[in-house]
């Protein structure tokens, strides 16, 4: 009965302690699930629930992102994110359902190549949208071509999504950095919440670890920017990428 209870505790401080560093990094750089999905699966949660549950326990921290930068959204043109918004959206409810529809096992063997794709965007994929910068000159269709990938991988998995856009802005030709951050916090809020929606009514959650999680992501999302100038980024980013290695190879190892 001890050894039961210590393993329940033990249980509960994982999934608090990988709520609040997702919260935490999520509100700085950007990662925040190479914590969260492998916390759950180590928990006892099965793979696809654990990522539908992940998702469901980061959307209110990623919509608290996205109101911080509602100054910085309305510096950008209206129809022209509306219409982001909405390929996004499409793309997350499809990506979702993607998920439901695969296997925990086919997920389990997935699982450890998005999660080193995700870690090789976050390292190189800013860099890979500084050389690129621009390459798009503005190309509305080219776009929205290049966000519906991104959004149907979001609503499937989500690693490393918010490099993703960050380099479809920078190749679009955004300058504006700000600007590109609360377009990313929105869209990401935003496809997240409707791949949510689809995961709670097929009930694909685990709400307990969900909720324990969602709490300390919410505290860590607040805690975050405090100490957003006290952190050199590049300390950060190190942080993420160390991480979401680690985790990398440890789902490797647990491959069936």
């Amino acid at each position: 009965m001890c050894q039961v209870r210590r393993k329940t505790r033990m249980t509960y401080l994982l999934l608090m302690v990988a709520g609040f560093g997702a919260g935490f990094i999520n509100a700085l750089a950007g990662g925040g699930s190479f914590l969260t999905f492998p916390a759950l699966v180590i928990s006892g949660v099965p793979a696809v629930m654990a990522n539908a549950s992940s998702t469901v326990a980061l959307v209110p921290g990623a919509f608290t992102s996205a109101v911080a930068f509602r100054e910085d959204i309305r510096r950008v043109n209206e129809n022209q994110w509306k219409v982001w918004l909405t390929v996004s959206l499409a793309g997350g409810i499809l990506g979702a359902w993607l998920l439901l529809v695969t296997s925990d096992r086919t997920f389990r063997e997935i699982a450890p190549w998005l999660l080193l794709f995700a870690t090789l965007v976050f390292a190189f994929g800013r860099h890979i949208g500084l050389v690129m910068r621009g390459r798009l000159h503005g190309n509305r269709i080219s776009m929205l071509c290049l966000l519906f990938p991104i959004s149907l991988y979001g609503g499937y998995f989500g690693g490393g999504i918010g490099i993703m856009f960050m380099a479809a802005f920078g190749l679009y030709g955004m300058t504006d950095m700000h600007a590109s951050l609360g377009v990313k916090a929105i869209l990401g809020a935003s496809l997240n919440a409707i791949a949510a929606i689809l995961f709670i009514a097929m009930h694909k959650v685990d709400w307990i670890p969900t909720l324990v999680m969602m709490a300390a992501a919410t505290t860590g999302g607040l805690v975050g920017p405090m100490f957003a100038r006290r952190l050199k980024p590049g300390t950060i980013r190190a942080i993420v990428i160390g991480v979401g290695l680690v985790m990398t190879a440890y789902f490797f190892r647990m491959t069936p």
